[in-house]
């Protein structure tokens, strides 16, 4: 998978190579510290400082334990509801052999000596590093990733990178100094001490010790350089359900999110951006705006002459931000401005004219590139006993956390001190500083959970726009996006058009699969099939609009899924042939795959029979190192359609958490499903239409389907769980439509799609 960091330009980096690495250990804090750092020297007493408080000791890089036997878990990636933190600390947990009731976690802080260097393997393509050249590679790794100020949470990356190839090294390192320790202070053979329950135990003398006591004595030995981890078999906590670590807080309201910040002396601010993508202000009449009640200032930021420093390649235009003593009147304030807006030409642009260009290019495709050339298309083609065709699109979409974006902010005396609940917070500390034109050091960020993030929350734009407005106002500030800013300056997953062309030979097999789309994004694999087809022609051409786009949820899994799950449904209704059979026999060789399609069609009951009006449809997308295939069920009623049932089967290799995983897969459904039946950011005169809820529906509780996860562990590779369980879900359900109705959708979202209207006319036809 891959994440998308912008500082001043955008750095796409592909997969994470999995490699275990231990450096080096020194006395810090009173306690032990190992250095799971990926680079030479002693680390560990740089970071003591940052991580631990009176009676506490940095065991590790990523632990510390506390006087009272207490495990505290570092965690260096954010929490926005999708469980990662708890997770991680498990892995640690289980490798340590430590007491879970003594487990607590923390977000480790957005320093540079938490910068996330692993990404550096995934530059390299997945080659593994001989040992006596990994201190070097991951010394100039680490050195990248504090410079492009990487501390990122997405893609899916948490677990499958972080916690199979950081914390449960950590974990199993500490063990084995500890184990060494008690046995130097006890006098006993290594091998005769057991660990239990954040415990050392030697039965033979009949002693049994906390860690906390063995940390000083550790901390003057040297790490294993390859500590050895626990098999499957011996695992007490990964693979086991446990209780969440942040939930307790968020049931009780003691968790703090971003918009719970209250810092004394603090004001309200709320802003608007130019409409239309790139505009600025022309002029301003704030008079309305300064003589209601409460409000304090009105300022402006960013814009081109300002060159954001967030913009990166997208330059997003210039703000306005009403201040005042309370949220109500900055957005009262807001709405009594006469501004008048110099769009640059930019406000002729709709969805219909960026579509249009969309056709224009897939049709020249001019400079084509290319995903996978194999086999010989062209004879395929002058050989088929039959030709399909199909053409398919998706609109853009917003994040629409719940969560509107803010930040709080204070400048003064040359420094700047940021609250905010972001995915990135070494980055935001980095785009903040520059912004301001300070160092690094200048400026202090303190990281929250986040109402959501989607990828939304990758983007800096927000705390920079806090920043800059609380540097003019002299005066902390809590800047709050109203939901119709929301809704309208997201940095939007991208529309695209999609176009295929497949051939049936003479035999009834599919001979060749050809496939242009626009604009290529991230993963690069999103546009693959896993299907037994030998001859493949997939490509794309560029088609770039001034249209904002980031990383939303599964990223390009969601439209390419959509795009090639329903044209292998297409191909097997050309060859009258079931669908679900249609695929098993081209996964014939995957039997990872062919496992979770056959797990998803029969707990679905896939051969048993549905009422008139009812369907079932299948598909099954491999992203992030999961593979989940999915059964909907829909009813379709004059036209309406109401999704009865999901099932999803899952192989993630191995499911950390079973019961996260499912919740995972669940949210994952239920947002995929948001996407396929309301979705829809459309453009009109430059700027997005929608503002709010009422036009930028969301699936409600009282839509929501039953939905049922099965998990397989599958023994490969662990894989991701976040993104995972939406791809599927949009081709699923156009597919079921399809086996309901006879009509095929071939463009989201549902909202749009006259089906009763195409089912007269087919009965008609009839």
């Amino acid at each position: 998978s891959v994440i998308s960091i912008q500082r001043e330009g955008r750095l796409n980096m592909g997969k994470w190579t999995r490699r275990a690495f231990i450096t080096t250990g020194v006395v810090a804090g009173g306690g032990f510290a190992i250095g799971v750092a990926l680079r030479p020297g002693h680390r560990a007493p740089e970071l003591a400082g940052l991580v631990t408080e009176e009676g506490e000791s940095l065991v590790n890089v990523w632990v510390k334990l506390d006087q009272n036997n207490v495990t505290t878990v570092i965690v260096p990636h954010s929490e926005m509801g999708q469980g990662a933190q708890t997770v991680l600390a498990q892995m640690l947990a289980d490798e340590m052999d430590a007491d879970w009731d003594l487990v607590r976690f923390e977000e480790a802080p957005p320093s540079p000596e938490y910068a996330n260097y692993l990404l550096g393997y995934g530059v390299i393509g997945g080659a593994e590093i001989p040992k006596a050249l990994a201190p070097t590679f991951d010394g100039l790794m680490l050195r990248v990733a504090k410079s492009m100020a990487m501390q990122i949470t997405g893609g899916s990356l948490s677990i499958r990178s972080t916690g199979q190839y950081g914390m449960r090294i950590a974990g199993a390192a500490a063990r084995e100094m500890l184990i060494e320790a008690a046995a130097d202070t006890w006098q006993v053979p290594a091998t005769e001490i057991q660990t239990e329950a954040s415990h050392l135990i030697h039965a033979a003398t009949n002693r049994r010790a906390p860690y906390a006591e063995f940390a000083p004595l550790a901390a003057q030995l040297s790490p294993p350089s390859t500590p050895e981890l626990k098999s499957v078999d011996d695992f007490k906590i990964i693979g086991h359900d446990v209780q969440r670590l942040d939930i307790p807080s968020k049931v009780d309201g003691s968790a703090q999110f971003a918009m719970d910040v209250q810092v004394p002396g603090m004001v309200y601010a709320t802003v608007q951006r130019s409409p239309v993508f790139g505009g600025e202000i022309a002029q301003i009449d704030d008079s309305a705006a300064r003589s209601l009640p409460g409000v304090i200032d009105v300022v402006r930021v960013g814009g081109k002459k300002g060159e954001d420093a967030f913009a990166g390649k997208q330059n997003i235009g210039e703000s306005v931000a009403v201040v005042a003593e309370g949220y109500w009147q900055a957005k009262q304030g807001l709405a009594a401005l006469a501004i008048e807006w110099q769009n640059f030409g930019k406000d002729a642009v709709g969805s219909d004219d960026i579509f249009a260009q969309f056709d224009r290019d897939i049709t020249a495709a001019v400079d084509r590139g290319n995903d996978r050339m194999q086999g010989d298309v062209a004879a395929a083609l002058q050989n088929a006993a039959q030709v399909v065709e199909a053409e398919y699109r998706v609109p853009y979409l917003a994040h629409a956390c719940m969560e509107p974006m803010n930040a709080t902010a204070h400048v003064r005396d040359g420094h700047c001190e940021i609250w905010i609940g972001c995915q990135n917070p070494l980055g935001f500390r980095d785009a903040v500083a520059a912004a301001l034109g300070f160092e690094l050091e200048q400026v202090t960020l303190h990281n929250y959970f986040m109402g959501g993030g989607f990828g939304r929350r990758s983007n800096p734009d927000y705390a920079v726009q806090a920043a800059l407005v609380a540097a003019q106002v002299q005066r902390p500030v809590q800047l709050i996006w109203s939901r119709e800013e929301d809704i309208r300056q997201d940095h939007y997953r991208p529309a695209v058009r999609s176009r295929f062309r497949a051939t049936i030979d003479a035999n009834g097999d599919v001979a060749s699969w050809e496939n242009t789309y626009v604009d290529k994004h991230e993963p690069a694999e999103a546009p693959l099939i896993p299907y037994a087809v030998d001859a493949q022609d997939i490509g794309y051409v560029a088609s770039p609009t001034n249209i904002p786009f980031g990383p939303w949820r599964s990223v390009d899994h969601t439209q390419h899924g959509f795009f090639t799950e329903s044209f292998i449904d297409e191909l097997a209704a050309a060859k009258e042939v079931d669908p679900y059979k249609f695929r098993a026999q081209l996964l014939r060789d995957k039997p990872r795959h062919l496992a979770v399609l056959n797990k998803a069609a029969a707990e679905a009951g896939w051969d048993q029979p549905l009422a008139p009006g009812r369907g079932r449809g299948i598909a099954l997308q491999e992203s992030f190192g999961t593979l989940v295939a999915e059964v909907v069920e829909v009813t379709v009623t004059d036209g309406d359609v109401k999704v009865d049932r999901v099932v999803a089967a899952v192989d993630p290799g191995l499911a950390v958490s079973p019961d996260g995983l499912k919740a995972q897969i669940e949210s994952g459904i239920i947002y995929g499903l948001s996407a396929a039946m309301f979705g829809e950011v459309t453009i009109e005169n430059g700027a997005v239409a929608q503002s709010n809820f009422h036009d930028y529906q969301i699936l409600r509780m009282s839509d929501a389907p039953v939905i049922e996860t099965h998990v397989i562990n599958g023994g490969g590779p662990v894989g991701g769980a976040g993104e995972p369980g939406t791809p599927a879900v949009a081709p699923a359900l156009a597919n079921a439509i399809y086996n309901a109705t006879g009509s095929r959708v071939r463009q989201l979202p549902l909202k749009n799609y006259d089906l009763k209207f195409r089912i007269e006319e087919s009965d008609e036809v009839a």
